[in-house]
């Protein structure tokens, strides 16, 4: 823009000079001028202007209109205006109105609160006036009773009976209403100045219907009455039931007696002993003091946790027939799996390692007459003891299985051993007749030896002869035991809480702490929560013997439980209660209890038996070994047969045993102390395999006991000291003693029995006694050095350091020979 477009120079008063105007600018219709002095730049509006600030002229004047506004939008701004205005006007009405309201609802809540608290005021102070009045007239009436009771003595002067008679001045009327109303003049000045403030029990409601119960004015009445009749106030004593414990903190024993625990340790301190509030007595001490404070003494152990599961005998009435459990038993190979898989028509056999059972399987069966029948197949090697023990306790009728071919066997004497223990009845199972050289008639007569009588030798035991192969007995099998079962007349009450026993345990990978159940009363129910010897947990999933998910079982039904929290023992007993609080204080303290009992049996108590326990350990040499099993039962086996194997020179220690995978915690464990790890089929992970690899340890995995406890006492045999034998290779008579120079005395012998050998070791008697032992020196034939001397010979011999020889000693030549030994 050009200087000249839309400017014009003015002229300046006040000596400004021409010069000074730098230039003018418009702003529509006005125009402002710039002036530059000396010192600053000053702008000049022109009159009629809008102002630097942007305010708007009045519309009224369009000349002061500020530029660029239209009328229309200008009546449109000033429409809005007074609009604002009027909201405005509006909102501190309503505002003034609602203030108003709020301050006649405070007034009238304050003149409610006033007049309530003005009630509350009359009707205590009526009350406290009446129970006065009470007082002075009960007062009045027990005075007169005293007096009338008591004769005056004619002595007593009267003016010395009067103030003892006479009844003390009841307050005037008008001195009770100076003090009521100086009361209320005093209180009325409290509430005046807390009248504006809300309080908790306002809020609430209950302050003003806050009144003194009945109990408060007896026990006040009470107390009044006692201190007129110049007794002392002496509470009842309450005589309480102490619940004892073998130990017990002072602070809990008064809280227990409900006194003070200053008191009850006053009187321990009393008895000599001095204690603090957060020190243990024990049960007797806190006996005495129960005893002492009157109180009565509840004798609890920490067993009783245990009370909740105590079983209770089930009436008549509610007991149902359930199906028996066989246990089948017998010794290895005699059949016995064969023959529960011939009655089952199933293949149990085709999945056990060198086909033999290593576990002890549950299953049900259904015979064709529609009767329901629960097997147990235990292992039968020597080394399942255990576990055919705890077959035959939760067992019913036993099928002890004899091959027809092999007679009776010692785990067949064992297995007849647990039958009578155990109380059941047995049935005899004479297999495999099918063979060419079976010969029942043999089973029989060797039953005879260990009191087995069989009914065709006129005895009681049935015995039935069968064959797993050709099914040949199987029915007459099943018809004994279902007579046996009949006969027994089994029974249960499948409605209570579930008890049964753990036949096998294991960890499973995908399930975690799998159980199986054998259910011997009530009905376990999925969700159910339970305490199994040193776990516990909550029934996630039952699983019957074909794999199938069951929501619940009854009594004599074998299932897998799931949901464990940890892995029990074989053998342990379930049972359900009712919070899991419950079970998890049984498990603790069963757990405590276990871990208690095996301090106590490996320590030693007294000093004599903790050096013999250091000098035992100093001789003996240990083979230390870490198991892991599929199952816990083969884990508790193999633990068994270790503890067979050694002497007195050398024994096996296994350092750790479980169930699982072999982890890399184990291969550590087993580095640390030295030891070989062995696994029964299970296999070790890639961490333990890798790490074992580099620390060296080594893994061996087996699958059949035998070889297990064969490799076991091979490596035991090998701590064991070489055994030194002697052999004796001949004898030589002295017929004559010569002294040669250099040498000393040489013995002109006579080589009697065997031979003689200068490498050999002597012996030296004399009438028939040792009289020296040791080397020869020389053996001479003739002039000759010779390496040995036969029968018959005559030779010249010298002793090693030792010349007292005589004629007619006689020299004893043997040798040593080193034996290794092994382990029975």
């Amino acid at each position: 823009m050009s200087d000249n477009d839309g400017k014009k120079t003015l002229g300046l008063r006040g000596g400004a000079r021409p010069g000074n105007v730098k230039q003018s600018f418009s702003h529509g219709r006005t125009k402002n001028v710039v002036v530059e002095t000396k010192r600053k730049r000053v702008v000049v509006p022109k009159p009629g202007a809008a102002k630097p600030g942007g305010g708007a002229a009045p519309s009224g004047d369009p000349s002061r209109r500020p530029a660029g506004i239209s009328d229309a939008e200008m009546a449109r701004r000033m429409k809005a205006l007074q609009a604002a205005k009027a909201r405005e006007a509006e909102e501190a009405a309503a505002r003034e109105a609602a203030e108003k309201a709020r301050e006649e609802e405070r007034a009238r809540r304050r003149a409610e609160q006033e007049a309530k608290e003005r009630e509350q005021r009359e009707a205590e102070e009526r009350a406290r006036q009446k129970a006065e009045e009470e007082e002075r007239k009960r007062k009045e009436a027990e005075e007169a009773a005293k007096r009338a009771a008591a004769a005056p003595a004619p002595e007593e002067p009267k003016a010395a009976r009067a103030p003892a008679s006479k009844p003390a001045p009841a307050a005037t009327p008008r001195k009770q209403d100076r003090e009521r109303e100086q009361r209320g003049r005093g209180k009325g000045r409290d509430d005046n100045r807390r009248s504006g403030k809300l309080t908790l029990g306002q809020a609430t409601g209950g302050e003003g219907n806050r009144q003194r119960s009945m109990a408060a004015m007896k026990r006040k009445q009470e107390r009044a009455r006692q201190k007129a009749m110049g007794g002392a106030v002496e509470r009842e004593k309450v005589i309480r039931d102490v619940q004892l414990p073998e130990a017990i903190m002072v602070s809990e024993l008064a809280n227990r007696m409900a006194e003070r625990v200053a008191d009850v340790v006053k009187s321990l301190m009393q008895m000599g002993m001095m204690v603090t509030q957060n020190q243990t007595i024990d049960a007797d001490t806190a006996e005495l003091i129960i005893e002492e404070f009157g109180h009565k003494v509840t004798r609890v152990s920490d067993s009783d946790v245990e009370d909740v599961i105590k079983e209770v005998e089930d009436s008549e009435d509610d007991l149902q027939p359930r199906p028996p459990v066989i246990t089948i038993m017998g010794h290895v190979d005699h059949g016995k799996t064969s023959l529960l898989d011939a009655i089952r028509d199933a293949r149990v056999v085709a999945g056990e390692a060198g086909g033999i059972t290593q576990h002890i399987g549950a299953y049900q069966v259904k015979t064709d007459g529609g009767t329901t029948l629960t097997f147990l197949d235990t292992p039968g090697h020597a080394a399942f003891t255990s576990m055919r023990s705890r077959g035959a306790q939760v067992t019913d009728i036993v099928v002890l299985v004899v091959a027809a071919d092999d007679a009776v066997m010692p785990q067949t004497i064992e297995a007849i051993n647990h039958a009578k223990a155990a109380e059941v009845p047995m049935i005899v199972a004479i297999n495999k007749v099918d063979k060419p050289d079976a010969n029942p008639d043999k089973v029989r007569t060797d039953l005879l030896q260990h009191e087995v009588i069989v009914e065709k030798m006129s005895g009681e035991v049935q015995d039935v002869e069968v064959s797993a192969i050709t099914g040949q007995g199987l029915d007459e099998l099943l018809e004994a035991i279902a007579l046996q079962a009949e006969i027994l007349e089994l029974k249960a009450n499948p409605n209570r809480a579930a008890q049964g026993a753990v036949i096998e345990a294991q960890l499973d990978v995908g399930r975690g702490p799998v159980a199986t159940v054998l259910v011997q009363n009530g009905t376990l129910r999925q969700g159910d929560i339970f305490v199994v010897g040193e776990q516990y947990g909550k029934v996630r999933a039952l699983i019957n013997d074909k794999g199938e998910r069951v929501k619940e079982a009854g009594p004599s039904v074998p299932v897998e439980v799931l949901g464990l929290n940890g892995t029990p023992e074989a053998g342990d007993v379930l049972n359900v209660t009712e919070t899991e609080a419950q079970a998890r204080e049984i498990a603790a303290y069963r757990e405590q209890a276990a871990k208690d009992k095996r301090a106590a049996a490996g320590a030693a108590t007294t000093l004599e038996q903790l050096m013999q326990k250091a000098k035992e350990d100093e001789n003996v040499a240990e083979l230390p070994i870490l198991v892991k099993a599929d199952v816990q039962g083969s884990a508790e086996a193999i633990v068994q047969a270790m503890e067979k194997i050694g002497n007195e020179e050398v024994r096996v220690r296994v350092l750790h045993s479980g169930v699982g995978a072999i982890t890399e915690t184990d291969v550590g464990l087993a580095e640390a102390s030295g030891a070989p790890v062995f696994g029964f089929n299970v296999r070790a992970n890639a961490s333990a395999r890798n790490t074992a690899n580099q620390k060296g340890v080594e893994i061996r995995y087996y699958s059949v006991i035998y070889d297990l406890v064969d490799d076991v006492k091979a490596a035991a045999s090998g701590l064991l000291s070489a055994e030194i034998r002697e052999k004796f290779i001949g004898y030589a008579e002295i017929r004559e003693v010569f002294k040669v120079t250099g040498v000393g005395k040489v013995a002109g012998c006579l080589v009697t029995e065997g031979i003689a050998r200068r490498s050999a070791g002597v012996r030296l008697l004399r009438d028939n006694v040792v009289i020296h032992e040791g080397t020869l020196k020389t053996l001479k034939r003739f002039k000759d050095e010779v390496a040995e001397v036969q029968s018959g010979q005559e030779c010249g011999m010298a002793f090693e350091n030792y010349d007292d020889i005589r004629q007619g000693d006689v020299i004893e030549i043997f040798e040593r020979e080193e034996v290794t030994r092994t382990l029975d």
